[in-house]
């Protein structure tokens, strides 16, 4: 099956309205940032992308989801701020967003198929303008719902960084490191989870 044909029938059967939420680690790492031009990875309901515009970004969001992309424009629509965000439909390992970005976020950017993740965090990175930021956010264990197999071993958060192929001495790194938070299942359900967060900032 296609990535798309995965996340189309997810969203389809998920929830429709946006929680009204940024992610923790986005609302702790980019509230004291100046807004400018930001991009997101896998927009979702749009909460992320809402919160930005909300914060006074200009934001592009993006999905390989259709049925997603619906989704978040109707939440941004209710809340007023279509104009600050574009909307745009990326399967990330074909093809990617034209321009360079202030700020760019990847939360959770995971598939359950096989995809170029390394080189599509690597190409988000060099998509941030100089002086710009990158927030990543990803799984470093497993939840007891997980589509992943028991036996998933996750990257570190270095471990990510060297897959993006970067020049190290063109980053500031603000944040590499491992957070414990409480995630909450699609059953209600909550557990003690691990995420990895990689908060850098383009020097050059």
């Amino acid at each position: 099956m296609q990535a798309e044909s995965i996340w189309n029938d997810l969203y389809a059967k998920g929830s429709q309205t946006s929680s009204g939420m940024p992610g923790l680690a986005l609302s702790q790492f980019t509230g004291p940032l100046r807004p400018g031009r930001a991009l997101e990875l896998g927009c979702a309901r749009g909460d992320d992308a809402i919160w930005l515009a909300r914060k006074g970004w200009h934001v592009t969001a993006v999905d390989v989801s259709s049925v997603a992309l619906g989704i978040a424009s109707r939440n941004a629509e209710a809340a007023g701020l279509m104009e600050h965000i574009r909307f745009e439909e990326h399967n990330l390992a074909l093809s990617f967003p034209e321009g360079s970005f202030d700020l760019v976020t990847a939360s959770f950017l995971h598939s359950p198929q096989e995809w170029p993740r390394g080189d599509v965090l690597g190409r988000a990175a060099r998509a941030v303008a100089p002086g710009g930021h990158i927030l990543i956010v990803e799984h470093a264990s497993r939840a007891p719902w997980s589509w992943s197999p028991e036996n998933t071993r996750f990257p570190s958060a270095h471990e990510t960084f060297t897959t993006m192929q970067l020049a190290p001495e063109e980053w500031a790194y603000h944040c590499l490191c491992s957070i414990a938070r409480t995630a909450t299942g699609p059953e209600g359900q909550t557990a003690t989870v691990t995420d990895n967060v990689l908060f850098l900032q383009r020097l050059s």
